[in-house]
């Protein structure tokens, strides 16, 4: 693991704190989480970028019709026909 340092201001600082003890979490590892997510943000932008650049072929929009074919059927009712 790496370490990172950096400076905020005080209002920052102390919003952190706030969130942190109301989440019963270190700073740190709000910091982290708060950073992971914003990382997967920033990733997320560029698969965007990347769909429309490189479109679905036919054989993975073929994919699409299965989600449309809804839940599978409830076979809850059948649970007792073992017995």
């Amino acid at each position: 693991m790496t370490m990172f340092s950096f400076r905020l201001s005080d209002a920052d600082a102390a919003e952190v704190q706030r969130w942190a003890d109301r989440l019963e979490v270190d700073r740190s590892e709000l910091l982290r989480e708060a950073l992971r997510r914003y990382l997967v943000a920033l990733r997320s932008e560029l698969d965007a970028e990347t769909w429309e650049r490189v479109p679905l072929d036919d054989g993975e929009r073929s994919l699409a019709d299965v989600a449309a074919w809804g839940p599978a059927e409830d076979w809850s009712d059948w649970a007792d026909a073992a017995r």
